[in-house]
């Protein structure tokens, strides 16, 4: 049960690089996944870095993260997930509800995500920093606000990239830190095993976006 509640907020919350200190420590490695934790200041939760190569291109990895509805798919205990505002292809408002296991209380969060790529090394940075507006808080419903996190995908060759996730999210209400950092290992592996799937799916497989090179 409370496994569930840490899987989506160590895979969903996608926001600027976290404040971090001390080196990151290697806490599992499972189907070439590898998790790493590591303190961070002025916080009793830990932030964790997960690291992977994945057989995609950029633009095929870039489609799925950007691809918000589709997150019902592949993260973990989302039930609803839909654009609020789309800006330009590469930047949109989301909305995404988090349906947990009784007793826990839903979660909910609204994301201003960006897509960019540094035109010399070809690495595509996607970040979404949390907000606490734009949708009305609903009543029996946790809105998450303090989460930051960060996607970059470097390229390796034809149709492989390096993906680096960090993340330090606290999903507020009342679990226990020592509870969150327990099952840190768990949520990214569960989400990327499904995210590998998703990936070869013909829609982004063959995807086209006018602004990453691959």
């Amino acid at each position: 049960m409370f496994k569930k509640l840490i899987l989506l907020f160590l895979l969903f919350a996608n926001c600027a690089l976290a404040q971090t200190g001390g080196n990151w420590d290697l806490k599992k490695t499972d189907d070439g996944v590898k998790i790493y934790t590591r303190e961070v200041e002025n916080s009793k939760i830990k932030a964790i870095k997960v690291e992977c190569t994945l057989d995609a291109s950029l633009t095929q990895m870039t489609a799925v993260l950007i691809d918000i509805k589709n997150g019902e798919d592949w993260l973990y205990h989302v039930s609803t997930s839909y654009v609020i505002k789309q800006v330009s292809p590469q930047e949109l408002y989301y909305y995404s509800l988090v349906e947990m296991p009784w007793p826990i209380t839903n979660r909910d969060f609204i994301a201003h995500l960006k897509v960019s790529q540094d035109p010399t090394t070809k690495t595509v940075s996607i970040d979404a920093p949390c907000l606490a507006d734009m949708v009305p808080v609903k009543p029996k419903i946790v809105r998450v606000t303090d989460s930051n996190g960060q996607w970059l995908l470097s390229p390796l060759g034809k149709d492989k990239i390096k993906v680096v996730y960090t993340l330090h999210a606290d999903p507020g209400g009342s679990l226990p830190a020592w509870l969150i950092n327990l099952f840190v290992t768990e949520g990214p592996l569960q989400s990327f095993r499904k995210l590998k799937v998703v990936l070869q799916k013909p829609v982004y497989k063959n995807a086209k976006l006018d602004f990453i090179t691959n």
